[in-house]
C-alpha cells in the first residue's frame, strides 16, 4: 500500500508578495489587511491598559508588519520575527517610525532569553506551522510572569473548511493552493490546553467573522476582488475564527 503524505501548508507564497502585501486587492492578503484593521486597535488598547506605553512586545510570525508597525506607531517597543526575509524587508519599508526591530527566526526556537517580553502576539500564524504546541511553549518561555499572549487563528470544522478555505479559493482572485489546510486549524479547546500546559490561562476568547450584510462583501463575491472597505467584526461564535489572549501566571510557568 502506498504511503499517504499529509498536505503541507504553502508558506512560500509570502516570499513572493512584495509590495502586494500592502497594495493588492485581487489577492487574499487583502483579507488579512482587513482583519488587521479590526484587531490591531483592539490589541493596542489591551496592551496599553495592562502595561502602558513601555510594554516590550514580540510579534511572532509578523509577516509584512501589519501589527508590528501599528504597535510601533502607538509607541510600544516592538520586535517582529518571521521566517520570511522577503516579508521582513517589506515590513521594514513600511515602518514609518523606524523604531520596530525585525528579525529572521524560527518560532520554535525563539532567540530570546526567558521572560524577555511583556506581550507576545501570534496573529494568523499558528495555523501555518506543524506542531503549534512547541510555538506556544516558546511563547510562554519568553513571556515574563504576568505577561500576555495574544492570538488569532482558525477553528477546525466543516464550516471553516467551506468558508475559510474553499470560499476564499472561489471568491478571491489569485488564491494559491494550500494557503491554508484544514488539518492545521486548531480548535479553541486545543489551544487552551496548549496554553494551560505552559502556565498560560485564557482570559478572553471571541469569534471573528466577515461582515456579510454589506455592499463590500457582495462586491467581492461578484468581482473576486476585495474592496478597500471590506470589514471583519468580532462575534460570539468561534466556529470560523477566534481571537483572544491568555496570561502567564505571576510566578512563572508552574501557575
Amino acid at each position: 500500500m502506498a504511503k499517504t503524505t499529509a498536505t503541507a501548508v504553502n508558506n512560500d507564497i509570502y516570499d513572493q508578495l512584495g509590495e502586494r502585501w500592502y497594495d493588492a486587492h485581487d489577492d487574499p492578503v487583502a483579507l488579512l489587511r482587513a482583519e488587521s484593521r479590526l484587531r490591531n486597535p483592539w490589541v493596542a488598547a489591551h496592551i496599553f491598559r495592562s502595561f502602558g506605553r513601555h510594554a516590550r512586545v514580540l510579534d511572532v510570525g509578523c509577516g509584512a508588519g501589519f501589527l508590528s508597525n501599528h504597535l510601533a506607531r502607538e509607541g510600544f517597543g516592538v520586535t517582529g520575527l518571521d521566517a520570511s526575509q522577503a516579508s521582513i524587508d517589506v515590513a521594514k519599508r513600511h515602518d514609518e517610525t523606524r523604531k520596530a526591530r525585525y528579525l529572521l527566526g524560527d518560532a520554535r526556537q525563539l532567540p530570546f532569553d526567558d521572560a524577555s517580553f511583556d506581550v507576545v502576539c501570534a496573529m494568523d500564524f499558528l495555523e501555518h506551522v506543524e506542531g503549534p504546541s512547541s510555538v506556544v511553549a516558546e511563547i510562554a518561555r519568553v513571556l515574563r510572569p504576568g505577561g500576555v499572549f495574544f492570538f488569532h487563528t482558525f477553528n477546525r470544522n466543516a464550516l471553516a473548511w467551506l468558508v475559510v478555505i474553499k470560499g476564499v479559493e472561489w471568491f478571491v482572485k489569485n488564491t494559491p493552493r494550500h494557503m491554508h489546510v484544514l488539518r492545521l486549524f486548531i480548535k479553541p479547546r486545543e489551544l487552551e490546553r496548549m496554553c494551560s500546559e505552559n502556565g498560560l490561562s485564557f482570559q478572553v476568547l471571541q469569534g471573528s467573522e466577515p461582515v456579510v450584510f454589506s455592499w463590500a462583501f457582495w462586491r467581492m463575491l461578484l468581482t473576486r476582488v476585495v474592496p478597500h472597505d471590506f470589514r471583519f467584526r468580532f462575534s460570539k461564535s468561534t466556529l470560523l475564527a477566534y481571537t483572544g489572549y491568555a496570561r502567564r501566571g505571576e510566578r512563572g510557568s508552574g501557575e
